[in-house]
């Protein structure tokens, strides 16, 4: 969240350079730039739409660009060098709580739930129980964000005491202090008893016999709104249209890719996943529809949102409540539902 604050700072200065690069190039109106918080099969609704085809069949052209963290998914629709942001809606919040009243808004949701598994270092199969974790180390995730601040949620349900230190006030250690892009390395070299992963890396780590998967965060608390399009308010203003022919596409992606043959998913997924296996595509994209991460509809509703906001303030990362109907603007794909 503090990263936030400091980018809060630096935005004047961003934007006024892309404004002056932009407005020196003449823009392709058929062109949508999105920018992805990280590449993930979690998004695969968003490929398949366009190594199929489907974004083309609308006459819309993708450019896609890997920020590499939420913070930059921001910084880039703020400034204008990124016209959709494909991140965790909590950062729409944490802007607004930081003081931003006109900041980027939700126009479509894309998952619908955590997308992370725990990984442990033995087959629990059956046998794991949320009680197995007292006593034991989590590597989490980095503090403020959703893998960790949903895990936090999870254990209290289940009746435990996760925080820092094992006391009298904590019974199982969330550690949110290791680099989000070092916490599988280090599991992987002994650090901790689990860690929360995203699919391929943890069925890469049941193929390898590193770990196991003993549970699945989104089976555990549903209809959180993880991953969502993002834009300004302007941008939804001015381009409508092209909005609604996006989410057309991106409707036949989902519809696709839950109907597809395990040979289907590996051709229409293939060329966004160059590097990894046609298996662990496959392996990937089935944990996830098994879980119902991809989101059956792409309006976010305000009970989600809700939840969302609980699972943020529980975690103490939440100023103010942000009300659904400030952060978000389902205008877009209900008018094409």
């Amino acid at each position: 969240m503090k990263k936030f604050s400091i980018l809060l700072i630096i935005f004047v200065c961003i934007f006024s350079v892309s404004a002056c690069l932009t407005g020196c190039k003449k823009k392709n109106d058929n062109v949508i730039r999105i920018s992805e918080v990280t590449h993930s099969v979690f998004y695969a609704p968003l490929y398949v739409a366009m190594n199929n085809g489907y974004f083309k069949d609308e006459g819309l052209e993708i450019e896609l660009t890997n920020a590499g963290g939420s913070d930059v998914v921001m910084s880039s629709l703020i400034s204008g060098s990124a016209d959709v942001g494909l991140m965790g809606p909590e950062s729409v919040v944490y802007v607004r709580n930081n003081g931003m009243q006109n900041a980027p808004v939700v126009f479509a949701q894309l998952t619908a739930c955590d997308g992370s598994f725990l990984v442990g270092r033995n087959d629990e199969g059956e046998n794991f129980n949320w009680e197995n974790l007292k006593g034991k180390h989590i590597i989490g995730g980095r503090p403020g964000g959703m893998p960790a601040m949903t895990l936090k949620y999870i254990l209290e349900q289940h009746g435990l005491k996760p925080g820092l230190e094992l006391g009298d006030e904590c019974d199982t250690i969330i550690d949110t202090t290791i680099a989000f892009n070092l916490n599988v390395p280090s599991f992987l070299t002994g650090t901790g008893d689990y860690c929360t992963m995203f699919d391929p890396t943890a069925s890469q780590c049941v193929e390898d016999g590193t770990g196991y998967i003993v549970a699945a965060l989104g089976s555990e608390v549903s209809d959180i709104p993880y991953t969502a399009f993002t834009a300004t308010s302007d941008y939804l203003k001015n381009h409508s249209d092209k909005l609604e022919k996006f989410i057309k596409a991106l409707q036949k992606g989902y519809n696709y890719l839950m109907s597809a043959s395990d040979d289907e998913l590996i051709a229409s997924l293939k060329p966004s996943f160059k590097e990894t296996s046609d298996k662990l595509i496959v392996t990937s994209v089935r944990n996830y529809i098994r879980i119902g991460a991809y989101a059956d509809s792409f309006i976010l509703k305000e009970s989600s949102w809700n939840l969302m906001l609980d699972i943020i303030d529980n975690a103490g990362e939440l100023k103010n409540r942000v009300d659904w109907n400030v952060a978000v603007n389902t205008s877009i794909v209900s008018s094409v539902a």
